[in-house]
């Protein structure tokens, strides 16, 4: 029966995405211009093979994803990886999931921020970056209190135009290498003619360890796909339309990032520290060594727009992680399960989000990016092995080589590739995300009265069915 007296309880999140609003979301929150502010530090890590490590991390999102549809069509939930571990493998296990991801989703927004702050600073150096920071995210949390189908209309536009800077740049880049000309001056014929080479991703100082690093940095560049399924209770025919609209995504914005840094790789194919000032920060010195002033200037006042179509698509995604959790009864189910009747948004968690946004003021983008890697691997770990725990053990969907291959050797080739970027993960990402893992594990003693019952659990599914 429908209530229509306009309380919570009639509020509910409304489907109306389809494939291409999802895809643009996922673009928009990937933001593909990306590729410029993690060049430099990418480069650094992977002993200048850029694009060999987008292609690592490529690989390893490619299973994910599969695994991320897998568990969509059984659990088309807001909850993402949390409710995933939550009903495959131990609610318990699922909150932790869940608390771990927050340091993907949660920060996101913030990055974006941080990002949107060093590009206006190029821009108006003598304006206080907290003058950014407040209007910044005021703008982000007001879109986002809209409803998701306006946050997609409003992206569209945006990651069209990221996708011809892009073109754009590369173009020149192509043109002065052909011309004999790369960062470091002019180049001999022989050079020019190696254009189509395979220097950029293999050579005598190719080292697998650090291809790897580099593909651990470069999780946060794909994070945009895997918060994609946070829109399920908001998506068109759900179970067809988010899986492809997942894998479609990571695919288009591997493609761009590798074909790219390829030529990116080939014109500052020297040590990064040569040409940039700050190699965690090189989107500025990389527009204007390339385009020139002018080129810099255009192009950093449209990137201003691109992480904040960015942040407003994290800011979607993890505000329906916290709905989910919230309804849950894990965190408080007033606050975090609250539905605007207005809008159909969870606008308590917008806004709460927005706040926590604030702190980029006193935030570095190379803490923060370490640290939403650490959500955003656990994450991953947990979906591919959910995959296998639900279908392959618990459903018994191992009858076949199909059944073999879809829920047991795709998920376990996901979680390999995962495992392998886990043991090079960067120091200060695994030791602020242990701090907030043990936070976690104590809130959750605390909720499970000592671990003598499991978290609490929204039973929207029939886990019988097989």
């Amino acid at each position: 029966m429908t209530n229509t007296s306009g309380t919570q309880s009639a509020a509910k999140l409304q489907k109306t995405l389809g494939l291409w609003h999802i895809i643009i979301i996922g673009l928009a929150y990937i933001q593909p211009m990306t590729l410029f502010d993690t060049f430099g530090l990418v480069s650094e890590q992977s002993h200048l093979h850029v694009p060999t490590s987008y292609i690592i991390a490529l690989i390893a999102i490619l299973f994910t994803s599969i695994s991320y549809g897998h568990m969509i069509r059984r659990y088309p939930s807001s909850g993402s990886a949390y409710t995933y571990a939550q009903k495959s493998l131990h609610p318990n296990i699922g909150f932790m999931v869940g608390w771990s991801s927050w340091l993907d989703y949660l920060l996101s927004p913030m990055v974006n921020i941080i990002l949107a702050v060093i590009y206006l600073e190029a821009l108006f150096p003598s304006v206080n970056h907290w003058v950014w920071v407040v209007v910044l995210t005021a703008f982000m949390t007001g879109i986002n209190l809209r409803g998701a189908r306006f946050v997609a209309n409003f992206n569209s536009l945006i990651v069209l135009v990221q996708l011809l800077v892009i073109a754009i740049f590369t173009w020149m880049v192509y043109t002065k290498l052909q011309a004999g000309f790369n960062a470091n001056g002019p180049i001999t014929a022989e050079e020019r003619y190696q254009l189509w080479s395979l220097e950029p991703f293999w050579n005598s100082i190719t080292s697998v360890g650090a291809l790897i690093t580099g593909a651990t940095l470069l999780c946060f560049s794909f994070t945009g796909f895997d918060s994609l399924s946070s829109l399920a209770e908001e998506t068109k025919d759900t179970e067809k339309t988010l899986p492809k609209a997942i894998f479609l995504t990571a695919l288009i914005a591997g493609i761009i990032f590798i074909i790219s840094t390829y030529f990116m790789q080939l014109y500052f194919p020297s040590e990064p520290g040569k040409y940039f000032k700050n190699i965690a920060e090189t989107q500025p010195e990389i527009l204007m060594l390339v385009g020139g002033s002018l080129f810099q200037s255009y192009v950093l006042t449209f990137a201003i727009v691109t992480v904040m179509a960015s942040g407003i698509s994290a800011h979607a995604g993890v505000s329906r992680l916290m709905f989910v959790m919230g309804r849950d009864g894990v965190i408080n189910k007033k606050i975090f399960g609250h539905i605007s009747p207005k809008n159909y948004t969870p606008s308590y968690n917008i806004m709460i989000v927005g706040a926590v946004a604030l702190t980029a003021g006193f935030m570095d983008l190379d803490i923060v990016i370490s640290m939403i890697s650490f959500g955003a691997l656990t994450a991953f770990t947990f979906v591919n092995l959910s995959v296998i725990s639900r279908y392959a053990l618990r459903d018994g969907r191992t009858k076949t080589a199909k059944e073999i291959f879809n829920y047991v050797i795709i998920p376990l080739l996901g979680f390999i590739s995962i495992f392998a970027m886990w043991l090079e993960i960067e120091e200060t990402a695994l030791k602020y995300g242990l701090w907030w893992a043990m936070i976690g594990i104590m809130y959750l003693g605390y909720k499970t009265k000592g671990f003598k019952q499991p978290a609490p659990q929204h039973n929207e599914f029939d886990d019988s069915i097989k």
